[in-house]
C-alpha cells in the first residue's frame, strides 16, 4: 500500500462520513459492495480522503479474507482514520463507517423480511423480488467498472480479459471461486495483470 495521506478532519467531516454511510446503507440493495461506486465518488473523488490504491486494496483484502465481505467498509474507514492521524483515528474511522453502513440496512432488512415472509404469496411481493435481481447485478457491475478502470495505461486490457475469463468460468463451470482468486493473485504477483 502507498503512504497515507495527511488529512485534517474536523467533527463536521466525521459526521459527514457517518451520515453518508448511513445513506449508502439504504442504497445497498445487493449488499454493501453494490455501493462501492458511490463510496469511490465520495471518498476518493470528492473528498480525497482515500487514494485510489487504498480504495482498491480495501476491497481486495476484504474479498480475499474469510468472513463477511462488508469488512471492506471498515478498511476504508480505517484508511480514512490513518490518513487523518494514526491508529486511534483509524479505529474511529472503522467504527464510523461500519456503524453507518450496518444500522439502517439491518433495521430495514429485519422489518422488510418479516413483512415479506408474511406476504410472500402476494403478486407484488413476488414481482419485487424478481425485479431486484437485475438491479443488484447492475450495481455489482458498476463496482467492477470502478475497480477495473483504475488499471493503468495500455495494459488495462489484461485486467479486463482476466475479469471476462473469470466471469465465464464462474458462470459456466463448477470451479470453486477460491481457485480463481488464487490464480488472480498469482498473475498479479507475477505482474502479468
Amino acid at each position: 500500500m502507498n503512504a497515507p495521506l495527511h488529512l485534517s478532519l474536523g467533527l463536521s467531516d466525521w459526521l459527514s462520513l457517518f451520515a453518508h454511510f448511513l445513506l449508502m446503507s439504504l442504497m445497498s440493495l445487493g449488499g454493501a459492495i453494490s455501493t462501492t461506486s458511490e463510496m469511490h465518488r465520495f471518498l476518493v473523488e470528492n473528498h480525497h480522503w482515500l487514494t485510489q490504491e487504498q480504495f482498491n486494496d480495501s476491497i481486495a483484502l476484504a474479498q480475499a479474507a474469510p468472513g463477511p465481505n462488508v469488512l471492506f467498509v471498515a478498511l476504508m474507514g480505517w484508511h480514512v482514520g490513518l490518513n487523518a492521524g494514526g491508529t486511534p483515528l483509524a479505529l474511529l474511522g472503522a467504527a464510523t463507517t461500519m456503524v453507518g453502513i450496518m444500522i439502517p440496512s439491518t433495521v430495514v432488512t429485519y422489518f422488510a423480511a418479516q413483512w415479506g415472509h408474511r406476504n410472500r404469496d402476494l403478486r407484488p411481493v413476488r414481482a419485487f423480488k424478481q425485479g431486484m435481481a437485475p438491479i443488484v447485478v447492475a450495481l455489482v457491475m458498476a463496482t467492477a467498472w470502478i475497480l477495473g478502470s483504475s488499471a493503468a495505461g495500455s495494459q488495462a486490457w489484461r485486467l479486463w480479459l482476466l475479469s471476462l475469463v473469470a466471469g465465464l468460468l464462474i458462470w459456466r463451470t463448477k470451479l470453486h471461486i477460491l481457485w480463481l482468486l488464487g490464480a488472480g493473485a498469482l498473475l498479479g504477483a507475477l505482474q502479468l495483470v
